[in-house]
Parts: C-alpha cells; sequence; structure tokens
C-alpha cells in the first residue's frame, strides 16, 4: 500500500538513501543503547562504593564493558553510509560484519572472565554486605541490560544487521550475569555463602550458549549465507515478471545490512537487444518490491534456445 500511495523509483540515489535510514536507524539505537548502559553501570557503580560487593563489582564492569561494544558497530555503521567508490565498488557496508566479530570476541571474553572470577569465589569465598542492597542493583542491571538487549536485537533484525543483532545478545549476557548477582545475594541471605559462585559457574554456561547463537549469525553473514527461502523467492518473482521463461542460477549476499542478487532468467531468442534489457529491468524492479532487504540486482538475459554456444565460450 505504501508503495502504492508513495512515489518510487529504482535509481542508485535512492538506494543509497535507503541504505542511510537503516544506519541512522542502527546508529541512533547504538546511541541510546549506549547512554542506557551506562546509567545503569553508573547506578550499579554507587552501590558497589557503599556495599563494597565484589560480585556487584564485577557486573558493574561488565555493563561498562558492554556499553563500550556500542562503539566498534557505532563506527561500522558510520563507515556503511560511506558511497561505493572505484576502489571500494560495493561500499564499506562488510565493516558491520567485522565489527560482529569483535563483539562476539568481547562476549568469549566476558564468559571467560564470568568463569574465572566464578571460579576463583569457589576457591575464596568473599563475603557481601548489604545483600538487599546489592540484590536490587543486580535487578537493575538485569533490567537495563535486557531493555537494551531486546532494543538492540529487534532494530538489528530490522535492518539486517547482524552486528547489531550480536551486540544486542551480548547485552542480554551481561544481564544475565546481572542475575546472578541478585541468585547470589539471595543464596547469600539464606546461609549458603558458595550459592554466589555456583550461580556464576552457571550463568557462564547460558554466555557460551549466547555464544554460540552470536557466532552463528555472525560467521555466517561472513561466508555470505542468506536464508534459502530467500533464494526461493527471488526465483519465483523473476519467473512470473511476463516475458520471463524461467529464472535460475541465483546467487545472494550480504552488503552490511543490504542483500545484492545477481541471477539468469530466460527470454524469447527472437527479442531485440532493447526487449531483452527492458524486460530485465522489469525483473530487478519487480525483486526490488518483493525481497526484503534486497537493494540492487543484476539480471543476465538468456536466449530460452541456442544459448550453449555461448556458453562453451566460458566452459
Amino acid at each position: 500500500m505504501r508503495h502504492a500511495l508513495t512515489p518510487h523509483s529504482h535509481d542508485s540515489a535512492d538506494r543509497f538513501d535507503d541504505a542511510l535510514e537503516t544506519s541512522t536507524q542502527g546508529i541512533r539505537t547504538l546511541a541510546w543503547s549506549f547512554l542506557a548502559l551506562l546509567g545503569t553501570a553508573v547506578a550499579q557503580l554507587v552501590v558497589v562504593l557503599f556495599t563494597g560487593s565484589v560480585a556487584l563489582f564485577g557486573d558493574t564492569i561488565h555493563n561498562f564493558a558492554d556499553a563500550l561494544t556500542a562503539l566498534p558497530v557505532g563506527i561500522a555503521l558510520a563507515l556503511g553510509r560511506r558511497a561505493a567508490t572505484r576502489r571500494f565498488t560495493y561500499g564499506l557496508g562488510r565493516a558491520e560484519d567485522l565489527a560482529g566479530v569483535v563483539v562476539v570476541v568481547i562476549i568469549a571474553a566476558s564468559a571467560v572472565l564470568a568463569g574465572y572470577e566464578a571460579v576463583r569465589r569457589l576457591v575464596d569465598p568473599q563475603p557481601v554486605t548489604g545483600l538487599w542492597v546489592v540484590a536490587a542493583a543486580g535487578v537493575i542491571g538485569f533490567a537495563g541490560n535486557e531493555l537494551v538487549a531486546r532494543w538492540r536485537i529487534t532494530v538489528g533484525r530490522r535492518i539486517g544487521s547482524a552486528a547489531l543483532v550480536a551486540d544486542g545478545l551480548h547485552a542480554r549476557t551481561d544481564g544475565f550475569t546481572s542475575l546472578a548477582v541478585v541468585l547470589g545475594a539471595a543464596g547469600v541471605a539464606l546461609g549458603f555463602p558458595l550459592a554466589d559462585p555456583i550461580i556464576g559457574l552457571c550463568i557462564t554456561v547460558a554466555i557460551l550458549f549466547v555464544l554460540r547463537d552470536a557466532a552463528k549469525e555472525v560467521f555466517r553473514r561472513l561466508l555470505d549465507a542468506v536464508d534459502p527461502a530467500a533464494i526461493d523467492l527471488v526465483e519465483h518473482s523473476a519467473a512470473e515478471v511476463p516475458g520471463v521463461q524461467g529464472a535460475g542460477d541465483v546467487r545472494m549476499r550480504w552488503i552490511g545490512h543490504s542483500l545484492r542478487a545477481e541471477l539468469s532468467v530466460t527470454v524469447d531468442p527472437d527479442l531485440t537487444v532493447t526487449e531483452a534489457h527492458r524486460i530485465a529491468h522489469q525483473v530487478e524492479h519487480r525483486l526490488v518490491h518483493t525481497v526484503p532487504r534486497l537493494t540492487a540486482a543484476v539480471v543476465h538475459t538468456e536466449p530460452a534456445t541456442g544459448a550453449e554456444a555461448a556458453h562453451a565460450l566460458v566452459g
């Protein structure tokens, strides 16, 4: 309906404007979530200064670190806004994938640190004072991280940014760490001082599961993986364009948070070059409107019969 009521076109300037819009959404999300996490960490730090809780101090450090992970993703989104050049012919959108790798490394480091702290507390238990205040600060940390995680993951999936999704998953891991502080404080209050490190080990396992999901998302993107359903959608949509007798050889890849496609369509061998060219652009027009996040498609036209000789030239 929006396309029917709003004028639209498909030139490169308009597509670049769409890319800028999605990058702006991502940067805006990172900026606000950075402020939210920074406020959460500062609030926890105040409690640490009054209670001397080592566990809460570690959680506070995690939250500060999580806020800082917005920097590589934000830089990547900013780089992706730059127009393509003769050296970087697809632009710098793949910087998002590199930022995703940085986020995955930070999640892994968080898991190692959480596991180390848990084992250290098992070997050398630390007394915790002001348990109710510590628990309240842990709840604040969990709520702040979960809010930011949902925000980043939702926007990341909406604009197709694997790096932003991974950063959201990282915020969720720190939320789990904050929850561990609450559960640990409850265990200590009930007379079981080892509850804090034991729960810390359980949270480390949970972080490893989150790490697995984030790594899958990022490394699939690095290897140019796409949803097979998107390939099917391209083939079916292209075949429905008048004048197209078949579609195949579809290849797709992510450039930042935008998709690009290459495909071949077979047409009547008696068509002129101009007519075949027009059909190719009709196919691209349809695909850009049909396939989510697709911004460009290179369409190769082939005659329905007699193409074998031409194929032999590059065989």
